[in-house]
C-alpha cells in the first residue's frame, strides 16, 4: 500500500523490532571507540525511510542522516520509480556518524531495537514490496563482520519470536532521495502516517535509549 493513500482510518501502528524483543544485548562484536580516527557513514534499509531517519537522527554523534535508496541503480533511484517495487532499491537511510561517539554495532543495535522489525519479509507495517525490505548495506569488510556478528547473535539468542529476515549486502551507491522526502517526520508530526506508524518509534527509543539521545 503506498503511503499516498494511508488515512487515519487505514491505521497500522507500527512499533518497530521493540514490539516483539526484549532489550537487545550490546553487540559482542563492535568497533574500537578509541581507535577511531575519522567520520564514517553507515547505510540501513528498514521500510519507510521517514521514520528510520527520525529515529537516527536523535542519536548522539549522529551528524546527519538522509533519506534515500540503495540497491539499484541511478536511472532508478526516484521515488515514483522505486515504488513500483522493480527497481532492487530498498528505501534507505545515509548515516553520517562520529565513531568516537557511537560506534557502529550501536547503530546496528538501534536499527533492530527500534527503527524496523527485521523479522518482516520485503515489508513494514502497512507498506509492502521489495523497496520496503529490512536490509544492512555495508562499506566494507569491518561493517560486514559487525552486522554479520550481530545477527548471528540476536539469531543464537532467539532475541525475536521470528527469524531475522535482514539482508546484509554490499553498498554500492547511496542515491538521496528528493527533498520532500528529508525530515519529513520533523516538518509533519501531525501526518497521519507518521503519527500512526513513527511517533511510537521515537516515543521508545526516548523511552529505552535517553541516555544516547541529543540533549
Amino acid at each position: 500500500m503506498s503511503r499516498k493513500l494511508f488515512t487515519a482510518g487505514m491505521a497500522v501502528v507500527c512499533l518497530g523490532a521493540g514490539a516483539m524483543a526484549a532489550m537487545l544485548p550490546d553487540p559482542a562484536v563492535d568497533m574500537d571507540r578509541t581507535a577511531a580516527k575519522h567520520k564514517d557513514t553507515a547505510v540501513f534499509a528498514g521500510g519507510c525511510f521517514w521514520g528510520v531517519e527520525a529515529v537516527f537522527e536523535q542519536l548522539t554523534g549522529v551528524d546527519k542522516v538522509l533519506s534515500g535508496f540503495a540497491g539499484g541503480d541511478a536511472a532508478s533511484a526516484h521515488y515514483d520509480i522505486v515504488s513500483t517495487g522493480r527497481t532492487g532499491h530498498a528505501e534507505s537511510v545515509e548515516v553520517a556518524y562520529d565513531p568516537a561517539q557511537i560506534t557502529y554495532g550501536q547503530l546496528l543495535k538501534i536499527f533492530f531495537a527500534v527503527a524496523h522489525d527485521p523479522t518482516q519479509k520485503n515489508r513494514q507495517g502497512p507498506d509492502t514490496g521489495t523497496q520496503y525490505r529490512s536490509a544492512i548495506f555495508y562499506k566494507d569488510a569491518e561493517q560486514k563482520r559487525i552486522a554479520e556478528a550481530y545477527i548471528k547473535q540476536l539469531d543464537d539468542a532467539h532475541a525475536f519470536s521470528k527469524p531475522i529476515v535482514t539482508e546484509v549486502a554490499p553498498l554500492s551507491r547511496f542515491y538521496a532521495a528528493e527533498s520532500y522526502h528529508q525530515q519529513f517526520v520533523k516538518r509533519n508530526p501531525n501526518y497521519p502516517y507518521v503519527v500512526y506508524n513513527d511517533l511510537p518509534k521515537l516515543a521508545k527509543l526516548k523511552e529505552d535509549f535517553g541516555p544516547m539521545l541529543k540533549k
